[in-house]
């Protein structure tokens, strides 16, 4: 693989602001993430790509031709091209760390902005090799802008190296996964793949078949203003209220305290005034029924504080997100196994976790596309710490040729 040709075509993507909007009712979000797809359409075209397709909706679709004779299974890779809304993406500088020696980098003199091993230890997975971090005042965008990248130099190295065996190969970028709706008007049927994978992941190594189980609840909590010098037995302060239904959730199970399988009841937005304030939640857990077992638990908390003031005041309403994609994987395990068998024959030891997240493939899974997660190379995503390992990079890119070389291989 060219190394200085994906670093200059990961900084090519990574410099078009594409953060999306979860308060926009357009697909996309917003405008601006027609910049980099527009850029991308041309640039699978000018590769070689065939089919290359991009709707109303931004959704990008192209094709690699099967270059065997034999029936093959068609496989799909996506990656999403919109970054967060939880950190600025505008005017993104990058600075690429030659050859990094262990120690803390400085992202930004002027404000004491410090990269360091020392609180972000998987840093020190990294040393000798070239990484890609921010200068201190955006997010990164390697979420996913690195799986767009490994895709697309998959699919020009592939095209470039005919004698590399391959099936029929579908890819799909995708805008608005950050706000959850990355697969929502996802053309399944026009994809046309057997199944896929989502270049999503994070650590070299990373695959993953298993995610959260994931809601949204919004507490609406009612209050009754009335001038404080004559409102006893009058007044209903939301706010006070509200603080009884945070304080009554089990206050180590948030993002904070939990790891691995555990899940979490996560507050992520609070807006009051004594009339009114809006609790904003997210509910994760792998296994369903604990999921449902805590969606209770909100409503419970409700029904309680709903009984103690005497009327309802006290809204919940709660919308399932997305489920765990293991449901529909395993059927077709051999899918992952051919992932796992890519990375040992190149000589990378693969991690099969449970993803604490979801991506665009939790939906796709349960829209008729089997799609498992593989690492993209990116860490500490969603701010300024963000980075990503060259290294990294070219490895996903070669385990993208090395599933498409072994899926060929099966009869």
């Amino acid at each position: 693989m060219d190394k200085q040709r994906i670093i200059d075509r990961f900084i090519s993507y990574v410099t078009i602001d594409t953060q999306s909007d979860a308060k926009s009712n357009t697909t996309p979000s917003t405008k601006k993430q027609w910049d980099l797809a527009n850029k991308l359409v041309d640039e699978l075209k000018t590769i070689g790509l065939q089919d290359v397709s991009i709707d109303e909706n931004a959704y990008i679709m192209a094709t690699l031709p099967s270059n065997v004779e034999h029936a093959v299974p068609t496989i799909g890779f996506i990656s999403h091209f919109d970054t967060t809304p939880d950190f600025t993406g505008t005017n993104v500088k990058p600075q690429i760390i030659s050859n990094y020696d262990g120690k803390d980098i400085v992202l930004n003199a002027e404000k004491n902005i410090i990269l360091s091993p020392s609180y972000f230890e998987d840093l020190l997975l990294y040393k000798g090799q070239t990484l890609i971090t921010t200068d201190g005042n955006t997010l990164l965008g390697a979420d996913d802008k690195a799986g767009i990248c490994e895709i697309v130099s998959a699919m020009e190295y592939l095209i470039q190296h005919p004698e590399i065996k391959h099936g029929p190969i579908r890819i799909g970028f995708t805008p608005d996964e950050e706000i959850g709706r990355g697969a929502h008007k996802f053309d399944v049927e026009k994809f046309g793949a057997d199944w896929a994978y989502t270049m999503d992941g994070s650590q070299v190594g990373e695959l993953e078949y298993e995610n959260f189980n994931a809601a949204g609840a919004k507490v609406t909590v009612k209050g009754k203003i009335v001038h404080p010098g004559y409102a006893k037995g009058k007044l209903i302060n939301s706010m006070y209220i509200a603080t009884e239904f945070i304080n009554s959730l089990p206050r180590l199970e948030t993002p904070e305290h939990t790891e691995g399988y555990q899940g979490f009841f996560h507050l992520c937005d609070i807006t009051g005034k004594v009339e009114e304030t809006v609790l904003e939640y997210i509910i994760r857990d792998h296994d369903r029924g604990h999921f449902e077992a805590r969606k209770e638990v909100m409503q419970k908390i409700t029904n309680e504080i709903n009984a103690q003031y005497g009327n309802d005041v006290i809204v919940l309403e709660i919308k399932d997100q997305y489920y765990n994609m293991k449901e529909k994987v395993e059927p077709v395990m051999h899918i992952v196994d051919i992932a796992e068998e890519a990375m040992k024959q190149l000589g990378i030891k693969p991690l099969i976790k449970a993803i604490r997240g979801g991506t665009d493939g939790s939906q796709l899974s349960y829209m008729g596309l089997p799609c498992p997660n593989i690492f993209a190379g990116g860490h500490n995503f969603h701010g300024r710490y963000e980075y990503v390992p060259v290294e990294s990079m070219i490895k996903a890119t070669e385990v993208i040729c090395k599933i498409a070389e072994l899926t060929a291989m099966k009869k």
